[in-house]
């Protein structure tokens, strides 16, 4: 399919929900998201050139045009200085509602992906939580002391949660998650996620969860013990002032690492975004708002801002609280 157009606008994608044992319906109820109703939702894939799903555009006169697509006929456009680096667009965005408890589990890097899972990439990520019901927390990290044989004599005693560092999740926390880092999260935690392109997921323990049926999902010991990082020691959220809800003017450094540079902001009056001829990807937590184009931006939402394309203004609606991605 050939594509004639110029990347000068944001760009949005219809959303991709995939069922999962531990998701529920806060996507629909919070984000106003059209899950199905008749099964627990985990993830919205809002943004994804992964191979299990081409996301396909919701804005502009090429509806329907696939990010695949995209990629293949506009990747400079798209990508900017980054656009020889990466053959598939480098990240997935993701919206998590973790009702119950995701598996105990970890994400290779990019050395181990290649003897386990060729073909797949390597998974390093960020959360944002959005909202968190009390007691619901995350296990990021291993306490300080823990090895393998202490791992895995916890694995067998089905105790694994004691030698993870468990914090209680807040509204507005930010979780940097390093491939290797053994994580789980759970109790009811909505989540924004920003990670490398990538569906490599190694289950070390489900909580002894089982199926209508009986049956326990698949775990994958060797692969997961192989790919943990047993230097990552406990990881903490760093605080935003997105804990303030939409309060102020200002723009905050979170995370810079070789993926994906994260700020965070809050703007209560029109403000640029884009024209920094990198791409930059705009995922909006709070409120709404409206570009120069006329596109609204609501909660919920994940711009794509191409590389190529021209600094735009964005009008908030009383206010708009985000995290602006950018690749270096």
């Amino acid at each position: 399919m050939s594509i004639h157009l110029t990347l000068d606008q944001p760009l949005r994608f219809q959303p991709w929900f995939r069922p999962a044992v531990w998701g529920g319906h806060a996507l629909a109820r919070f984000l106003g998201k059209n899950t199905p109703q008749d099964q627990p939702c985990g993830e919205s894939w809002e943004v994804s050139d992964h191979l299990s799903h081409a996301s396909a555009l919701a804005t502009g006169t090429l509806f329907g045009t696939t990010l695949r697509q995209l990629m293949e006929s506009h990747r400079e456009e798209l990508l900017g200085p980054a656009a020889g680096r990466f053959d598939r667009f480098p990240w997935l965005i993701k919206l998590l509602d973790a009702e119950d408890w995701l598996s105990v589990q970890v994400h290779p890097n990019e050395e181990d992906v290649q003897r386990w899972l060729p073909g797949e990439g390597a998974k390093s990520e960020a959360w944002l939580v959005l909202d968190a019901k009390p007691g619901s927390g995350i296990y990021a990290g291993l306490k300080p002391g823990v090895g393998p044989s202490e791992f895995s004599a916890m694995l067998e005693q089905g105790t694994v949660g004691q030698c993870l560092h468990f914090f209680e999740a807040e509204p507005g926390d930010l979780l940097y998650l390093p491939a290797g880092t053994v994580h789980a999260v759970g109790g009811g935690v909505l989540l924004a996620e920003i990670q490398q392109t990538s569906d490599a997921t190694f289950r070390l323990f489900d909580w002894n969860r089982k199926d209508a049926d009986g049956r326990s999902r698949p775990l994958h010991i060797e692969q997961g013990l192989a790919c943990i990082d047993w230097h990552q020691g406990p990881r903490d959220p760093i605080p935003t002032r997105l804990r303030e809800g939409l309060a102020g003017e200002w723009r905050a450094p979170l995370v810079r690492c070789p993926y994906f540079e994260i700020d965070a902001l809050c703007r209560q009056t029109p403000f640029s975004i884009g024209g920094e001829s990198r791409l930059q990807s705009l995922i909006v937590t709070a409120s709404q708002g409206r570009f120069d184009n006329g596109d609204f931006v609501m909660a919920g939402d994940s711009w794509v801002l191409p590389a190529s394309m021209a600094p735009m203004m964005l009008h908030p609606a009383g206010g708009i609280c985000a995290l602006l991605c950018t690749l270096r």
